[in-house]
């Protein structure tokens, strides 16, 4: 995918707002942001971090700046070259989908960083930041697919499902989900996928406050599916 395409899909299908969130990168993001202000599409810049354990947690920031100073972080901590005959080239885009670069860093790997790490270094920054574990019905790379539970100590805003069962049914089936927020969304890997399952926000704006304020239910705010 690239950020003109990306930004085009979601508008094509009616989306407002999308979260942007490579495998441990956030490279991508800016150009993201510009394109989707160009064409009318919000964009929450976010990374889809995978911790130690092997699971994957989304960490969203309002200010890219403050999203790729958490970049840093995760990149201290991940280790390894990209193979490019193996796994292809490593894009980085621009607003136009002119090629910038490309990231040599192992991006499918494991970070060094444990998932409360992950959340605790978010949340230490002192800057808006929204943090979900990401597809926690899945077997693989879901936080309790990892670890069978999820850690008392890992403070999270939300938690995700997939697209392959209901909210209703994570809840009966995933009682530690019950303490949490839940979301749903597209985890789209390619075009088509974009929007195949959308949350509804109703809300003032697309920062990550009134996120959480609609995702809690406060002040007159809700979120639903």
């Amino acid at each position: 995918m690239s950020p003109l395409g990306v930004v085009r899909e979601a508008r094509r299908r009616g989306i407002d707002l999308i979260g942007i969130c490579d495998h441990n990168s956030a490279e991508n993001v800016p150009a993201l942001k510009k394109a989707g202000k160009q064409h009318g599409v919000m964009v929450l810049g976010g990374i889809e971090v995978t911790s130690s354990e092997e699971a994957h947690i989304l960490v969203f920031f309002d200010d890219a700046g403050d999203l790729l100073r958490f970049q840093d972080l995760i990149y201290e901590h991940l280790s390894g070259t990209n193979d490019e005959s193996t796994f292809g080239r490593q894009v980085i885009a621009d607003d136009e989908d002119r090629v910038q670069g490309f990231c040599d860093r192992f991006l499918i790997n494991a970070t060094s960083l444990t998932a409360e790490r992950i959340a605790g270094a978010a949340q230490e920054a002192k800057r808006e930041c929204l943090v979900i574990a990401a597809h926690v019905d899945r077997e693989v790379y879901g936080i309790i697919g990892q670890l069978g539970f999820i850690p008392p100590r890992l403070k999270l805003d939300a938690v995700e499902v997939s697209g392959h069962i209901t909210l209703a049914a994570a809840r009966e089936r995933f009682p530690d989900c019950k303490k949490y927020p839940l979301i749903i969304g597209s985890d789209a890997h390619h075009l088509e996928e974009i929007g195949k399952r959308c949350m509804r926000f109703f809300m003032k704006d697309g920062s990550i406050a009134e996120i959480k304020r609609a995702l809690n239910g406060k002040d007159g705010r809700k979120a639903d599916c």
